[in-house]
């Protein structure tokens, strides 16, 4: 499947996935309906190696179908997006744990929780592995899950650098439905439990590598995808659906106000000057968005297609773009919600479901521009030094 061939995949899917938003909002997962045409199409496929059944298409045109589909739900572009992104990261493990993976079922997903929050020992020929995972976005539809764990290095000191990537089976691991929320509802991120599983070391992928370029699977498959940074693709896989978001609420937004007419006097409020000047506003920011998205990957593409290294400064960068995205759609979002007047708060009206969408989406850690903007600023102000993040 080429770019254009998925795109237009993605475009045939956005009216059924938008028939399923109150499914997906109420049963806080996404429906088996839409995760089967996400599998039949091949789209969560995007990204996944060619030799293992996928398309490997660029990152911008995959970020760009999952922005279409949060235009109709953005917990259908979340998964898409986060799910999409994990059959990337697995090419970059060891081969073994691919052939554990795809050896049967090429379709098979992997969802994931990467906060350090369990405990991990490391054993002859792996890890043991306990402890509870929170935010597992789409863990009803995966059949395994990368979890963070930081192993301490030989002095036993904890840090980034000992920050690793565990791929368990479903089968080592319970799901707790926790997942009562007021955005992203239809993401079922819910809890995963692991109770003392062995991980064998080739179902590991470490941060350091990542950071480095230097992944075990970077010598399996090729392609320019993979000679980019993990941290770069995974941030804009769960930043993109705000872009998604945003114009879904413009979308709304119009619609209503074009037929509103104001209660007292009647008159139309397409002709308010006020509402006009929101409505441009917006725009501004959701434009603004999408050009910041294809600048930043059209040259993080140009320099691994000529198989250059990618500077750390414009790793950095990329950082802060994914989160800026965010930000400027936050923006665009709260203003168009403070002009649809009382009615956006009724359940049946949409605008609420994007305001309350778009506010989670913001609400993950990579998205912070606080802590995005700090490591951006620490590299322009400090050229050539060790940055404080790995995860660029």
């Amino acid at each position: 499947m080429t770019a254009d061939e998925y795109l237009e995949e993605i475009r045939g899917l956005v009216p059924g996935i938008r028939s399923r938003v109150g499914e997906c909002e109420q049963g806080r997962r996404i429906p088996h309906a839409t995760v089967k045409e996400f599998k039949e199409t091949g789209v969560l496929r995007a990204l996944q190696p060619r030799s293992w059944g996928g398309s490997e298409i660029d990152p911008l045109s995959f970020y760009e179908g999952v922005a279409l589909v949060g235009q109709a739900c953005p917990s259908s572009a979340w998964f898409l997006g986060v799910v999409g992104v994990h059959n990337w990261q697995l090419a970059l493990f060891p081969e073994q744990a691919q052939k554990d993976v795809w050896s049967e079922d090429q379709s098979v997903q992997i969802s994931s929780s990467y906060a350090p929050t369990g405990q991990v020992e490391e054993v002859d020929g792996g890890f043991r592995l306990s402890g509870t995972w929170s935010f597992s976005s789409g863990c009803d539809h995966c059949d395994w899950a990368f979890l963070g764990a930081m192993v301490p290095n030989d002095e036993g000191r904890m840090g980034l650098r000992g920050f690793h990537t565990l791929l368990v089976p479903r089968s080592d691991y319970e799901i707790v439905d926790n997942w009562h929320v007021a955005g992203l509802c239809g993401t079922g991120s819910k809890q995963v439990v692991v109770k003392d599983a062995f991980v064998p070391e080739h179902r590991t992928h470490r941060l350091v590598d990542a950071f480095h370029l230097d992944s075990p699977g970077q010598s399996v498959h090729s392609g320019t995808s993979f000679q980019l940074p993990f941290g770069c693709v995974f941030s804009f896989g769960i930043s993109v659906p705000a872009i998604g978001a945003a114009e879904g609420a413009l979308q709304a937004h119009m619609a209503i106000m074009q037929e509103k007419r104001s209660a007292y006097g009647g008159k139309k409020v397409a002709d308010n000057p006020i509402a006009q000047r929101r409505i441009a506003e917006a725009i501004g920011e959701i434009d603004a968005s999408k050009a910041e998205l294809r600048h930043t990957w059209n040259t993080l593409w140009s320099i691994a297609e000529a198989n250059e290294p990618i500077p750390l400064e414009l790793r950095t960068r990329a950082r802060w773009t994914a989160a800026n995205i965010v930000q400027r759609c936050v923006r665009a979002v709260d203003t168009l919600f403070e002009s649809s007047g009382g009615h956006a708060i009724f359940l049946d009206n949409p605008m609420q479901r994007y305001f309350r969408d778009i506010h989670a989406i913001r609400a993950h850690a990579i998205n912070n521009p606080d802590g995005a903007s700090q490591i951006f600023g620490f590299a322009e102000l400090n050229p050539g030094e060790a940055p404080r993040d790995l995860f660029l």
